[in-house]
Formats: C-alpha cells, structure tokens, sequence
C-alpha cells in the first residue's frame, strides 16, 4: 500500500517496461534508457501501445456499465489521464480501484492515481506480478473479494515469459475472485506480423528486457474455464461494444475479457 510505503530507489541506468510504455505514449516520465528502446522499436509498438490504452478505457467503461464496481488493474503503468478510476467513476462514483505495479517511478507518482471521486476509493500496492498472493492480500484492504471485481492486466503478459508460468499466475488470481467477477487482458501477437514481433523483442533483449509475444490460441490458454463475453477474443481496436470504433486499424495486440462463472 501506498501509505508507509518507503520509495525504491529508481535505476536509470537500465531500461524498464512501464517507462517505455510511458515512452511510447508520448510521457515524459521515462529516461535516455527507455527512450532508446521506444525509438528502435517498430512504429507498430506504438501504435500497439495507443491501441491497449484506447481498449482499456472501453472495457472499464463497459463493465462499469454492467454494475462491476470494483477494479484490481496489475501493471497499471505511469499514470496517464484519463486513468481507469477517472472512467470507472464517470459511470459509477462509488467505483473502488486498486493499482499494482512493481516500478518505483509509479509508486513516485501514485498520488496522481489515488484522486478518487469522494464516493469512490483508490489504493496503489508495489507488489510485483509475480507475488500474486501479496496483491491479493494487500487489495482485500479495499476490495470485497465476495463481490463480483473486474481483474486486469493490460499490456503486461508479454513481458511474463513462460518459464515464470503467467498463466498459473492468472489462474492464482482469478481463483480469488467471486463469481461475476471479470477478467481483461491484453497480448501482444507474434503471428499477426511475426517479423516485426522479431525486431520488437531483439530490441527489448538489447535492453534487458524479455519479450514474449504468444499467438492467439496460445493467448487464448489464459481464459480456459471463463466465459469470454462478445465480441470474444480479437484485436485491441475490433473489441467494442454498441458503436464500432471508427476506423478497423491493423492490430497486433489481442484482447478479450471474460466473466467468472
């Protein structure tokens, strides 16, 4: 939690992925490090990043919408407006949002993250994904786990390389959730434009960061025992509901969020 919680000193010194996220939308909370992997990459990655960004907003809005009043976002990013509780609290001002990220210039700028509406509540946790018993313990502080949550970790299962089992640790997390809780993920692809996958994840190695692009049935392994609402399991500007986006863009993230039964 963000209350008490001493700040990590912050290593400029090599690159981390929140900070070239950062980077690639346009943020100025990144350094020389990030900005060398943002601008070696592919301009795919960036128009990947707009595109999570833009589902994102979409989906909280949705599920606000459909009465989910509690949010869990793990690897939430540098803050950028507007930020999941500002849409979830737009729909529903007594939403409650809890952030995870592990990178100390997130926590650094977690008050931007904690301005909720006076109905609402928002907390921030620096917990790594890899420690999911710890979100979880540390989320339950505002959360009501016996109550449906909107779980999500948006532009972070590609940087989970299999040996560190991403997908036992979804399913860890989401085995604690009520039922009528949701799951929204998103991934990059590595068969929609696998060349350009190639020059993204070298670039990424350079830095010492591992990419892991999966394909769509590898991506669809993580919602195995969910109920993968419509428009199912697509890229990032082909999910929507009501009113299609206005233009179909080429995508190489896919996206899809699921309900508990």
């Amino acid at each position: 939690m963000t209350t008490g919680t001493p700040h990590p000193p912050i290593d400029t010194s090599r690159p981390h992925s929140a900070r070239v996220y950062d980077s690639l939308l346009g943020g100025k909370d990144n350094y020389p490090v990030d900005q060398a992997v943002a601008e070696q990459l592919p301009a795919e990655a960036k128009t990947g990043a707009f595109q999570n960004r833009a589902f994102m907003n979409r989906a909280t809005a949705w599920l606000a919408g459909e009465g989910v009043s509690q949010f869990l976002d793990i690897g939430t990013g540098i803050p950028t407006a507007p930020n999941l509780h500002q849409i979830a609290q737009r729909v529903d001002p007594r939403a409650r949002v809890v952030y995870c990220d592990n990178d100390p210039i997130v926590l650094r700028h977690a008050e931007a993250l904690l301005v909720s509406h006076p109905e609402g509540a928002t907390d921030y946790v620096h917990a790594d994904v890899l420690e999911p018993a710890t979100i979880i313990e540390a989320a339950r502080k505002v959360l009501d786990f016996d109550q449906p949550i909107a779980l999500s970790l948006l532009g972070l299962l590609h940087f989970l390389p299999d040996d560190v089992d991403p997908r036992g640790i979804v399913r860890t997390l989401t085995a604690t959730l009520a039922p009528g809780s949701y799951v929204v993920l998103s991934q990059g692809a590595s068969d929609v434009n696998p060349e350009r996958g190639e020059q993204g994840a070298a670039e990424y190695g350079k830095g010492g960061i591992r990419l892991a692009l999966r394909t769509r049935a590898e991506f669809a392994r993580f919602f195995e025992g969910l109920d993968i609402v419509e428009p199912g399991l697509v890229t990032a500007p082909e999910w929507f509901r009501g009113t299609p986006a206005p233009e179909q863009e080429l995508s190489g993230v896919y996206v899809a969020v699921a309900r508990i039964p």
